[in-house]
């Protein structure tokens, strides 16, 4: 192998590195939105509304506030400004999340591999066999992750637009979530209802 091949292959490990270090600072979401943000109409100044269970909720453990600070983040990149209180805004949000998790199966229980690897058939219609453990068996999938944004006009209470994204992954960092809420309004003003994957880089935490 000469100088040049060796160069070559130098250069392409470089750049899978750094395209590595790059899908770290990023964050996938499959995001759809709806509604019809009115023709003409700037984003204007917006306040967050919560309902009274979010309300209960935050008194009881603050949980609320983090949520609030990602979504602050991700509406003023979009154009909006946040108003001092709810009769001097042009809009008002609500906004929620959730984490879904998922239990590890069954067949990850001690009891079914305690004795070691093994032969393992697959299902019947597969024709799969294993030796070992069935492949992805031990472990739960990474939880799902979602956040929603509504917006209404604060003079009618007409709901303007609506958008929603999830993503799969164990952080639950506010940076993930002011991502998704980024990811969510990417296509403010328009309103696209088919799901779609969207990228966004996280925003550097202060």
């Amino acid at each position: 192998m000469d100088r040049r091949q060796l160069s070559a292959i130098a250069l392409a490990a470089a750049v899978a590195a750094l395209s590595g270090c790059a899908s770290l600072n990023q964050i996938s979401s499959e995001v759809s939105s709806f509604g019809q943000w009115p023709p003409g109409r700037p984003p204007g100044s917006y306040f967050i509304e919560r309902l009274p269970s979010q309300a209960a909720q935050t008194s009881a453990n603050g949980t609320l506030a983090p949520l609030e600070a990602a979504a602050h983040g991700a509406l003023q990149a979009a154009g909006f400004r946040q108003a001092p209180s709810l009769e001097k805004a042009d809009v008002v949000v609500q906004i929620g999340a959730r984490v879904t998790r998922y239990d590890i199966s069954p067949w990850a229980d001690p009891l079914w591999w305690r004795w070691g690897p093994r032969y393992w058939r697959g299902p019947a219609w597969t024709g799969q066999r294993f030796y070992g453990m069935p492949p992805g068996w031990r472990t739960a999938p990474p939880p799902d992750r979602e956040v929603a944004l509504l917006l209404r006009d604060r003079a009618t209470s007409v709901p303007l637009w609506e958008a929603r994204a999830v993503s799969s992954g164990n952080s639950t960092d506010v940076t993930v979530f002011q991502a998704m809420f980024s990811a969510a309004l990417s296509d403010f003003p328009n309103a696209k209802p088919q799901v779609r994957d969207v990228a966004v880089t996280l925003p550097t935490k202060r």
